[in-house]
């Protein structure tokens, strides 16, 4: 991949990740109830999500989803039953004395802020799709395309890992001026209703030539 070609990938890596979608609001929302260093681990759940879909591009998986409606409504439907479960978590979510320990809080272990951010990210062929149209231009076919796709895929992966410390920290940040359970609350529920709103947008999302 010619340096050129880098840089501008590079740039579109930037405009793609600092653009609101699931994956910001999953790490802010776990910046907000788990604190940085602990809510960064749902970061590494969304690239591990971001690298599977990657793959499933580079395997030439992703032109099924732009192909079959079936797969593509399977994954679309199963993505907008997961942001809801995660909006109707948030809004229930309990208030915590800022005296306790953030990484007591349900639902906080590590593993289980891995998979959660990995199902946001896997659970959007939207996302799938939309590299199967933008991974190719970039693509020299002179070339072999693996090394190619491998440098693709660490450079979004670090792209998204400092954006998404960006939005866990900005978050995390929130979470010690919150200290009564009402402020808490209204900010628990604020963020269900980005979840909800992240849904409904996921709702809309059309195959393309559907």
């Amino acid at each position: 991949m010619a340096i050129e070609t880098w840089l501008a990938f590079f740039v579109a890596c930037w405009v793609i990740s600092l653009s609101p979608g699931a994956g910001a609001i999953a790490s802010m929302s776990s910046g907000l109830n788990y604190g940085f260093a602990r809510g960064y681990w749902t970061a590494l759940g969304l690239q591990l999500g971001l690298l599977l879909q990657i793959a499933v591009v580079a395997a030439g998986v992703g032109a099924l989803l732009a192909t079959s409606a079936l797969a593509f409504n399977l994954i679309k439907w199963f993505g907008v039953l997961y942001l809801l479960y995660l909006a109707w978590r948030q809004w229930h979510a309990q208030p915590v004395a800022m005296e306790q320990e953030v990484s007591l809080r349900p639902l906080g272990q590590p593993l289980v802020l891995v998979f959660r951010g990995f199902l946001v990210n896997v659970s959007n062929p939207k996302a799938v799709v939309f590299m199967l149209a933008v991974l190719p231009q970039f693509l020299d076919l002179t070339h072999p395309m693996l090394p190619q796709y491998a440098v693709m895929a660490l450079t979004m992966i670090v792209v998204d890992l400092i954006v998404m410390a960006g939005y866990t920290g900005l978050a995390a940040k929130v979470l010690r001026l919150l200290r009564s359970p009402r402020q808490q609350k209204i900010m628990n529920r604020a963020f269900a209703g980005l979840f909800a709103g992240a849904a409904s947008l996921l709702m809309l999302v059309r195959r393309a030539g559907a």
